[in-house]
């Protein structure tokens, strides 16, 4: 029988690093400081992780030519 996903917004099991974070969080109880720089800490490999990517988006955006600046190339027929 084929596994099924789970449809739960919170399962981070497909995620390696959503997964690293989760063990963490349940190997720590309640540990509140613990649990305060984790949350730091997630939220900035989130951060780091959203500079790549605007990063990227920029560095693409330069990239693509402008709309309207075609160039016509002629083509002498025979």
């Amino acid at each position: 029988m084929p596994k099924q996903k789970s449809k739960d917004k919170n399962d981070r099991g497909s995620c390696p690093v959503g997964r690293f974070f989760s063990d963490l969080e349940k190997a720590s109880g309640n540990k509140s400081k613990f649990l305060k720089h984790l949350t730091r800490s997630k939220l900035e490999f989130l951060k780091a992780v959203k500079y790549l990517v605007d990063d990227k988006i920029e560095d693409l955006e330069k990239k693509r030519p402008a709309k309207g600046k075609k160039r016509a190339t002629k083509i002498r027929v025979e």
